[in-house]
């Protein structure tokens, strides 16, 4: 049975309250950074980790529902896992990175979902698109080469190239989290099967780094509870819910948002101001990003 479309003003309210909570996360996992006083990639994995398994176990209570729409089940737990990947590469970026670079580039995803479409379904993008691509990429080198004048971090190029990985990862987790819903599956029911396999990948991996969940200051626990309120299960399933009733083009173009959100709360929480080569080069790479989504667009 086919859902109605809700209102346009009941849609842009829950993008702009996805927006606003996405733009917390990399600023939650910086505080979480500092509480722990620990850098490690085994902690990284833990926030990681952390992050999903609680908005899993907030999700729990829906598994006593019969699952509809099985045939988007492989695509929900592929997607769950290209989540994970997500995760782990992004959060670590910001152990190495200013955070107006690592989500400048972790939000290139539309780039990467139109070359991905082009590839694998044989999507053809159109020359805006492509062009957007192009600007994209051009800020993107920029973003590398201006990282380090100040609020770099301590290994931006190895920050940045994390975080483009992040990128790559949540373009495959939206492509496959498409089909899974186009299949059958409800919103609710495609992030519980998406972020209960995320989090199950991840548990084990702090243990394989020397790492483990014990022993860190109180609040770290509690901003991974905050990770997993607001960035995940607010901001997460907001755009979800929105790619069911809008073409997913607009949601991902909403998402260009989260950087500038997240840099202004960086701004006024930790007065890191990065420096002109990496915002000129964060403008460029959404601009690009704009075209590309713009181009693509039927």
């Amino acid at each position: 049975m086919r859902t109605m479309r809700p209102p346009g003003w009941k849609i842009a309210a829950v993008l702009l309250v996805g927006i606003l909570a996405i733009s917390f996360g990399s600023i939650l996992v910086r505080l979480a950074l500092r509480a722990s006083g620990d850098q490690s990639l085994a902690f990284s994995l833990v926030m990681s980790a952390g992050r999903l398994a609680l908005a899993a176990l907030l999700l729990a209570p829906g598994w006593t529902r019969p699952l509809e729409g099985r045939a988007g089940l492989p695509f929900a737990l592929a997607a769950g896992g290209f989540l994970a990947l997500h995760f782990a590469f992004w959060i670590t970026s910001l152990s190495y990175t200013s955070v107006a670079a690592s989500t400048a580039l972790v939000t290139t995803n539309p780039v990467w979902v139109t070359l991905l479409g082009w590839w694998l379904f044989g999507e053809r993008p159109s020359f805006l698109t492509l062009l957007g691509v192009g600007v994209a990429l051009l800020g993107g080198v920029l973003i590398g080469l201006g990282d380090s004048e100040g609020g770099g971090g301590a290994n931006p190029l190895l920050g940045d190239f994390l975080a483009l990985l992040g990128a790559v990862a949540a373009s495959c987790y939206f492509l496959l989290g498409r089909e899974a819903q186009r299949r059958g599956l409800s919103t609710w029911a495609y992030v519980r099967v998406a972020y209960t396999a995320a989090a199950l990948l991840l548990l084990p991996l702090p243990y394989l780094f020397g790492g483990g969940y014990g022993g860190y200051p109180l609040e770290v626990y509690a901003y991974l509870l905050l990770m997993a309120l607001l960035p995940q299960l607010v901001g997460h399933t907001s755009f979800n819910w929105a790619t069911r009733h809008i073409p997913p083009v607009l949601v991902t173009l909403a998402i260009l948002f989260e950087p500038v959100g997240a840099s202004l709360l960086a701004y006024f929480l930790f007065g890191e101001l990065p420096g002109s080569r990496v915002l000129l080069g964060a403008l460029i790479l959404l601009v690009g990003v704009a075209l590309a989504v713009v181009g693509g667009r039927r």
